[in-house]
């Protein structure tokens, strides 16, 4: 989604500074976004930068001010995210911490590092990545989502919270929530390399482990799963989260930018996103009942979750 915000905001003439841990994946975005004639002036800077270290922010902000030659931005889209660490029981603290520290962490290191140069400009807007499960903490009733969830509430209190601070404080800065549902990214995929700094498909011992404690947090006997059948559902969930998402990542890019040009701060982005939002706050307290999922499930087409 990162990407095609990229590619969507360099098409529409903006200087881009995009950062990731992946310096492929930055080649690769930078490669598609320069397809087209850019207009003249117009720069695209790559910065490796791992959000959940503040030194390493902090660099980035200083690598942005002197490579765009420049004190001040105008927006701020705080997008990095991984998943994992959804069992505080059966997984890692570890695990659960690096999920928290990049899902949440990165949003407020950068929202730090770069509030400066926003207040130098005449106007500034910063988007925040939070997710449904920013209001409703769950993907599955066999699926525990602790850390992402966490880190995603805490995202969409954050942003709600800044719409009195800047308006009192910052008037020309405006602040967005992000909540997709199900869009076709690559997350289930580059969390699983993050978490293990492997970016090969055959899975490492590390990576083993994760899996196997990802899938006794369901209640399933991994013990009984020999290591290529574990390797071979992670790879399928893999692949299904993109194939079966009711939304592709462009047209997820293209709701976000249009709803930032509208002034919009809460942002749901996909039918499934709207559907959850509307019953949750219909009856929150049967939110986490099993046949409330099931029963939104069938009705969005759900079928990766399920």
């Amino acid at each position: 989604m990162g990407r095609e915000l990229v590619r969507q905001l360099v098409a529409e003439g903006c200087s881009i500074a995009m950062c990731d841990v992946s310096a492929s994946g930055l080649t690769e975005t930078r490669r598609l976004s320069e397809q087209e004639r850019l207009p003249q002036g117009l720069r695209i800077t790559t910065h490796i930068v791992d959000v959940s270290d503040e030194a390493a922010v902090q660099r980035f902000r200083d690598e942005v001010a002197a490579q765009h030659e420049t004190d001040r931005i105008h927006l701020l889209f705080n997008n990095a995210g991984i998943g994992g660490g959804g069992s505080m029981i059966v997984n890692d603290r570890d695990e659960w911490e690096r999920v928290f520290d990049i899902c949440w962490g990165g949003v407020y290191r950068c929202t730090r590092a770069f509030l400066p140069m926003m207040l130098k400009a005449d106007k500034g807007h910063i988007v925040n990545t939070s997710s449904v499960n920013g209001f409703w903490a769950q993907i599955g009733n066999n699926i525990p989502q602790t850390a992402y969830a966490s880190a995603k509430f805490a995202v969409k209190g954050f942003s709600e919270a800044l719409q009195t601070d800047l308006r009192l404080n910052a008037p020309h800065i405006k602040c967005s929530v992000v909540m997709p549902g199900h869009i076709g990214t690559g997350i289930a995929a580059n969390s699983r390399k993050l978490q293990s700094g492997n970016e090969t498909d055959k899975l490492n011992a590390k990576e083993l482990r994760l899996a196997r404690a990802r899938i006794a947090s369901m209640g399933i006997d991994a013990g009984k799963m020999s290591d290529a059948e574990v390797e071979r559902l992670v790879h399928e969930r893999a692949k299904k989260f993109v194939e079966e998402a009711p939304m592709t990542a462009a047209d997820a890019a293209t709701v976000i930018l249009d709803s930032v040009k509208a002034g919009r701060w809460r942002i749901l982005v996909g039918k499934d996103a709207h559907r959850i939002d509307e019953l949750v706050r219909q009856t929150p307290e049967k939110a986490y009942d099993i046949d409330f999922f099931e029963r939104f499930a069938t009705e969005v087409g759900w079928k990766i979750a399920r």
